[in-house]
């Protein structure tokens, strides 16, 4: 059996000695999309911040092909900028910069490219997610659903091998939610990245998503397919279901 991209073992973590995270166990495997669910404030960001390697356990860790990243030397963490990439739930935008000086930020910041490459690789995804000729443009010049679209270039624009989604629909209207989930989808197949996104947006996410996990009181309670959670018979599942048959009608 193959090991999985990412192990996160026994992951604990407390703030302000409230115990957030009590033990988290969980593989995610390489391509597709894995959806993390459960109650608001269970720490499901927080999760994903460990992930990425914004914050540090308190025991326990994350591995990353098989290696923990506790282990992994600064240049090593450094090195895993390139290969993971986050988009934030509020977005994070810049209001001061134009749409492709935001896009282009982490390849300035953190791979330090030369310009001629920044240009290039800035260019290309604003045309794969169809935002030509918006590059002078400044976000609040832009819709909701064309900001979530500067969003997920600048988070692709490294050409990461992982991307993590922190609630990507907050705040839309069902038709623009729609549009980032399928969005979403389309770019994880064409550019064959792992995504795994923390979603409030049940079971409309789970359209798009090929394993669900669910956090409960600080642990990992259930992992599967959306229609095994669907179809889960744990009264913590239960509560967020609308039962196996909305798979039927949809």
């Amino acid at each position: 059996m193959s090991t999985p991209l990412i192990e996160i073992k026994n992951l604990t973590k407390s703030f302000r000695g409230r115990r957030v995270l009590r033990g988290v166990d969980l593989d995610i495997p390489a391509g597709g999309l894995t959806v993390i669910i459960g109650k608001s404030g269970e720490g499901k960001s927080v999760l994903l911040k460990h992930i990425i390697g914004l914050l540090r356990p308190d025991s326990g860790d994350v591995w990353f092909e098989g290696r923990a990243l506790g282990s992994m030397s600064r240049a090593e963490l450094g090195g895993l900028k390139g290969v993971m990439s986050y988009m934030f739930q509020a977005m994070a935008l810049f209001d001061s910069l134009t749409v492709f000086d935001n896009i282009a930020l982490p390849l300035r910041e953190k791979l330090r490219l030369p310009e001629p490459e920044v240009a290039k690789r800035v260019n290309l995804k604003m045309e794969q997610l169809e935002l030509k000729g918006t590059g002078e443009n400044f976000p609040s010049q832009l819709s909701g659903g064309m900001q979530k679209r500067v969003a997920l270039a600048r988070a692709l624009v490294t050409e990461p091998r992982i991307v993590l989604f922190d609630e990507p629909t907050t705040g839309l209207d069902p038709m623009r939610k729609w549009g980032v989930f399928k969005l979403i989808d389309d770019s994880r197949k064409a550019f064959g990245f792992t995504a795994v996104m923390v979603s409030h947006d049940i079971p409309d996410v789970f359209h798009i998503a090929d394993r669900v996990a669910m956090l409960d009181e600080g642990r990992i309670v259930f992992t599967g397919s959306a229609r095994e959670a669907l179809e889960g018979a744990d009264p913590r599942l239960k509560a967020f279901m609308p039962g196996p048959e909305y798979l039927e009608r949809a």
